[in-house]
């Protein structure tokens, strides 16, 4: 297949490119910014430009199979909420995905796989106490986004996946993590690299189009 990943050097979309490049496929990572790791991996394409500008998106949706969407701001989250993001727009999970959607829909690309966040949309009143406190004091802006991103990834028409993870952590481990249409969790905690791996996996697999998957640590 190909694969375009729009987050592709963050932790989980990283993750996922590595998967699916263990995997065969080709995938394309699209950046903001000519990247410094394009040497050390030739397989991947790399495409420079920015999620903001529909233009770009759409060059870079054309040709593919599926499309990965790991967008998000990785700035400190009390930074943001106080003084507002230094280099990524608010907005960038809506905006950028629905510019993603858009050129999906004018291409002709059917697979779109979105990763958001678990306590989002269908797991909204799946959250703890002290969770649901930091999500409405700390990231109160960004999960409003997050929301916007969800309805827009529900009414594309496209064949979606919504990955909802739990807390993220850098561990090594990479198998593949407990998964739920239903909402459940094991460990509240998932690595970054499982993460992507099912990433990659929805992106081949037709079992979880049109479902929102919560993902979390295996017990």
């Amino acid at each position: 297949m190909k694969v375009l990943i729009f987050g592709a050097t963050g932790g989980s979309g990283r993750a996922a490119m590595e998967h699916l490049l263990s995997q065969g496929h080709e995938v394309t990572a699209f950046t903001r910014a000519p990247n410094a790791d394009a040497a050390a991996t030739p397989r991947v394409r790399y495409v420079t430009g920015d999620v903001m500008n529909p233009s770009d998106v759409e060059l870079a949706v054309t040709g593919q199979d599926a499309v990965i969407v790991t967008l998000g701001i990785r700035e400190n989250p009390l930074r943001v909420r106080f003084f507002g993001p230094a280099r990524t727009p608010m907005d960038v999970r809506s905006a950028g995905t629905r510019h993603v959607i858009e050129a999906m829909q004018k291409q002709g690309v059917r697979k779109l796989v979105v990763q958001t966040s678990y306590g989002v949309g269908e797991t909204r009143d799946r959250l703890s106490f002290v969770d649901k406190l930091f999500f409405d004091l700390i990231l109160k802006p960004q999960i409003a986004d997050t929301e916007k991103q969800e309805t827009d990834v529900l009414g594309s028409g496209l064949d979606w996946v919504i990955v909802q993870p739990v807390h993220l952590t850098d561990a090594a481990d990479s198998d593949m993590p407990f998964v739920s249409t239903a909402g459940e969790t094991l460990k509240l905690k998932v690595s970054r690299n499982s993460v992507g791996r099912f990433l990659a996996h929805s992106a081949q697999t037709p079992d979880y189009v049109r479902k929102s998957v919560s993902v979390s640590g295996q017990a």
